[in-house]
C-alpha cells in the first residue's frame, strides 16, 4: 500500500492551495480518508475525514468553513482544498487511511496506512 501526498506549497495569509493524496495497493473505497497536520513542536492533530463514499465529512473545529475534503473513488485519490490560509495552518499535512466506515476516529494511531506528508506554509 502506498499514499502520496503532494500540493504543498508556500502561500500568503488568504491564499488557498489544494493537496491531493493518491493511494495504490488498496482497495481504495473500503477506506476511510482522513486528512491530519503536525506544525513543529506540536503533535499531530486531526483535520479531517471522508467516508468511503464521500457523502460524509468530519472537520477540526480549526479548518471549518475552511477546509473542504472531497475523493474520486475512480482515481483513488482524496482532496483538501484549504481557503483563508492563515499562518497557523503551517505544518506538513498527511493523508491516512482507515479501513472500515468509522468516519469518526480523530486517533491518528488507527489509522492503517499513511503518506510521507507535503509541507504547507502560510506566510504572515
Amino acid at each position: 500500500v502506498h499514499l502520496q501526498a503532494f500540493g504543498g506549497a508556500l502561500v500568503q495569509t488568504g491564499g488557498s492551495l489544494r493537496l491531493s493524496c493518491a493511494a495504490s495497493g488498496l482497495i481504495f473505497s473500503h477506506y476511510v480518508m482522513g486528512w491530519f497536520r503536525q506544525a513543529p513542536g506540536k503533535e499531530r492533530e486531526f483535520v479531517g475525514t471522508i467516508n468511503s463514499n464521500g457523502f460524509r465529512k468530519l472537520y477540526a473545529h480549526s479548518v471549518k468553513g475552511r477546509f473542504t475534503i472531497s475523493r474520486d473513488n475512480d482515481k483513488k485519490t482524496v482532496y483538501l482544498q484549504m481557503n483563508s490560509l492563515k499562518p497557523e495552518d503551517t505544518a506538513v499535512y498527511y493523508c491516512a487511511a482507515l479501513y472500515g466506515n468509522n468516519m469518526y476516529q480523530r486517533e491518528s494511531r488507527e489509522y492503517n496506512y499513511w503518506g510521507q506528508g507535503t509541507q504547507v506554509t502560510v506566510s504572515s
